[in-house]
């Protein structure tokens, strides 16, 4: 028995050793799993930001402007009562010196990785590598943003000036490499990042006036920067290993501005912007890429107007999750481009009241046009033969267009619902353009016109002036100035159910229907108000 009973205890014990090895090497398991999973950014230089004092590499941030990050008083700004010579802004976008001293500016001068946190109440994040910086492949900067919280009322939140430039202004294509842009931004993952930020109207550097001394007929521009995260040069913005990051952004005008490319690979990017939610501005080259991330855009048009997303260039959307609503009230659209419009993966659901000109894509998808306004924040469902939800949205802002795209968008049946109610309509023209705006690129061409190829090049021999840009001194109609309140001026507000499309667009082929048939590629269906 005795010898029994020792043989049951050298049992126990061995279970209990092998027991706790494997807790050991699972416990082992999962840290290296983490550690695999997690983003590493020791190299980073830590920028910690307070209203009482900044931060950096544990040590308070200097004031010495040769120092790779100092802070000094000297944002740029649109100064208010300088006069007509001083620039192209109005009223709305003067800002006073005291306005201005209140914010401070932390400048980042060198290359490398710089992980920013904490709340600045007033200032900004400024990027300057020097003017040389747009030639040198080493002239690379990467913010990492890890639970940052800036606000800045006379300009852009964050802006890189002068980092290096990997895109090629003479190469005007839709299929752009911007892996070695020198400017970067990650979103750590598990941050969330809130950028609240203004806007720099056109500066004149110099200018001509006409005979009599009282019009500007000619300029050259020294600042204009229309976002409140901007940069002059193509940007990447990225999400963490696990793209949990999340990043707002808040704009009086524009939201989130490139001058030439911008990629976003990944991340939860949310943008409440008075203008359009993105812009990429080089007119015919630049191009906006979507990989990767979820980006939800709503266009509260307290300038009057704003696209989702407006691309000067080309727009290709490849991944991801994109959501936009387009102002409400103005002839823009959920997505906009000047060049083509390319979805070749992900899941688009844009709401507008203009139709931009989709080119030939690789993943179906299918624009639903009303005859009349639609009241945001009504939910709108497209399910598949077996009424099995497909895609569901809720448009922010009032609208005339929605299109729809996903993988799971099949060739076959579907039915669209808003609520409960399931909605009619007619078949469009596969390539019908622009049913349902105001005016604007890429309409609807009349009989005997035919529409250029896709990339809307310009005839042989046509030189643009001043390379591709428009020729200095030009200036786009005066928009219609920023309310005082969140609440749409009454000069710009149009009356219920009076937004109309023209009836050029409302091009029907065959019966009313209730299930609309989606075949590869576009489709186009023009809805009636109920069933």
């Amino acid at each position: 028995m005795k010898s029994s009973h020792n043989n049951v205890i050298l049992k126990t014990k061995k279970q209990e050793v092998l027991m706790k090895k494997i807790a050991f090497l699972f416990v082992t398991m999962i840290v290296l799993l983490i550690g695999c999973s997690k983003d590493n950014y020791d190299d980073a230089t830590k920028i910690v930001l307070s209203d009482s004092g900044i931060i950096v590499n544990e040590e308070v941030i200097s004031t010495d402007s040769t120092a790779a990050v100092y802070t000094a008083n000297d944002i740029v700004y649109y100064e208010a009562d300088k006069g007509f010579t001083y620039g192209e802004g109005t009223s709305k976008d003067e800002h006073t010196a005291e306005e201005a001293i209140s914010h401070s500016v932390i400048h980042i001068t060198e290359p490398g990785r710089y992980l920013l946190s904490g709340k600045l109440s007033a200032g900004q994040v400024a990027i300057d590598l020097g003017e040389e910086a747009k030639d040198n492949p080493d002239a690379v900067v990467t913010l990492i943003l890890d639970g940052v919280d800036i606000n800045c009322s006379v300009a852009p939140a964050v802006i890189f000036y002068n980092v290096y430039e990997c895109g090629d202004k003479g190469n005007a294509t839709k299929d752009v490499d911007t892996s070695k842009a020198g400017a970067n931004v990650i979103i750590a993952d598990g941050s969330v990042n809130n950028i609240n930020g203004s806007h720099v109207a056109r500066i004149y550097k110099s200018y001509e006036l006409n005979e009599e001394g009282t019009e500007v007929i000619d300029n050259k521009k020294l600042h204009k920067y229309d976002a409140a995260f901007y940069s002059k040069m193509t940007m990447n913005v990225n999400g963490g290993a696990k793209g949990t990051g999340e990043l707002n952004i808040v704009a009086d005008n524009e939201g989130l501005d490139s001058e030439l490319h911008l990629t976003i690979n990944g991340g939860n990017i949310n943008i409440t912007s008075g203008n359009d939610g993105i812009n990429t501005n080089e007119d015919g080259i630049s191009v906006t890429t979507v990989n990767g991330g979820n980006l939800k855009i709503n266009v509260t048009g307290l300038t009057g107007e704003g696209d989702g997303i407006d691309s000067n260039g080309w727009l290709v959307i490849n991944g991801g999750s994109v959501i936009t609503s387009a102002c409400g009230f103005s002839g823009d659209a959920g997505i906009d481009s000047d060049m083509g419009i390319h979805i070749n993966g992900g899941t688009v659901m844009a709401s507008g009241n203009m139709l931009d000109r989709i080119s030939e894509s690789n993943q179906n998808y299918a624009v639903f046009s009303y005859a009349s306004s639609q009241k945001g924040g009504q939910t709108y469902t497209l399910k598949n033969k077996k009424n099995k939800d497909v895609l569901e949205v809720t448009p922010e802002n009032d609208f005339l267009i929605l299109i729809l795209s996903s993988k799971d968008l099949k060739e076959g049946i579907y039915t669209l619902w808003n609520g409960d109610v399931q909605l009619s309509g007619y078949a469009g023209e596969n390539g019908m353009r622009g049913f349902g705006g105001f005016g604007g690129g890429n309409m609807m061409k009349p009989e005997g016109i035919e529409k250029p190829e896709e990339g809307t090049r310009p005839p042989e021999g046509f030189t643009k002036p001043d390379g591709t840009k428009r020729p200095e001194g030009f200036k786009k109609p005066e928009r219609t100035e920023m309310p005082d309140e969140t609440e749409v001026p009454e000069e710009i507000k149009i009356p219920e159910g009076e937004i109309k499309r023209p009836d050029r667009g409302q091009i029907q082929t065959g019966e009313k229907m209730t299930e609309f048939e989606i075949v590869e590629g576009g489709n186009y269906f023009s809805l009636n108000e109920k069933m």
